[in-house]
């Protein structure tokens, strides 16, 4: 892109030195429109790339915590039930 603005401006420089200057004012207006348009371009294509990486991030994010979850509740589960099977065992060896 910033090749791009290079060229142009130095075509318009180019142009200028055959101009009058009314129009080598529009002309280096119009280097300078194009210069300002190809920057608003690759900021709006930045914050697009990054607003995309965050939500990608975010739902890795989110998965991971569910699944961290669920195997929490899970490891929480077998404790419970092992810890009932050693009381019934406990209580059957006592009866």
């Amino acid at each position: 892109m910033k090749k791009i603005v290079a060229i142009a401006t130095a075509l318009s420089a180019a142009a200028l030195a055959a101009c009058t200057p009314a129009a080598q004012n529009e002309t280096a207006q119009a280097a300078d429109q194009i210069a300002a348009d190809a920057n608003a371009t690759m900021g709006q294509a930045i914050n697009d790339t990054n607003a995309a990486a965050d939500r990608a991030f975010g739902s890795a994010e989110a998965t991971m915590d569910n699944a961290g979850a669920a195997l929490s509740n899970a490891a929480d589960k077998a404790a419970d039930k092992t810890g009932a099977a050693l009381k019934d065992a406990g209580n059957a060896i006592e009866d």
